[in-house]
């Protein structure tokens, strides 16, 4: 037992996390040190900031309970506008302009529940827009832009599976 903890421990410290939802493929993945500014399709960790927003997001089953500041796990995310860029909400998302590609933007989640889109507007300064592909993501198409202080640096898969 005293092994195991060691283990988990050491994996903590090393930068490796499981990730066990569905918006990134699941199994073991690395934090890498990210040296440079955030840029458009990086794919990174990030620590979600201690907000009713994210604890309600948390009551609902949206995250899970980890290290992050308000005891969040970090989530794993494409990088998809940065401060200045422009987001407007539709039926899914536009980015100055353009439309992303796999953003449709529900009124209810997976249990039927209302949902609240983010309701667009230019990332502020200091701030990232963050998206996964995956249909049924809890990202920024309903909390926004959220600040860059949390990043934690880019996810880099180490063994993973699409389920």
């Amino acid at each position: 037992m005293v092994a195991i903890a060691g283990l988990i421990t050491a994996a903590a410290v090393g930068g490796y996390r499981l990730n066990l939802t569905p918006s990134e493929p699941l199994g073991l993945w690395r934090i890498e040190a990210l040296r440079r500014s955030a840029e458009i399709g990086d794919l990174v960790f990030v620590c979600p900031p201690a907000t009713a927003k994210f604890e309600e997001a948390r009551r609902r089953g949206y995250l899970r309970r980890g290290l992050c500041a308000g005891g969040f796990a970090p989530l794993i995310k494409t990088v998809a506008a940065l401060p200045g860029q422009h987001v407007e909400i539709t039926d899914h998302v536009v980015i100055d302009g353009r439309s992303l590609a796999a953003s449709a933007v529900r009124k209810t989640d997976g249990e039927g529940r209302t949902i609240t889109p983010y309701p667009g507007g230019v990332v502020p300064s200091g701030h990232l827009y963050l998206h996964s592909s995956f249909a049924s993501s809890y990202d920024s198409r309903y909390f926004g832009p959220i600040p860059d202080s949390g990043l934690l640096g880019l996810a880099r898969p180490i063994l993973t599976f699409d389920p």
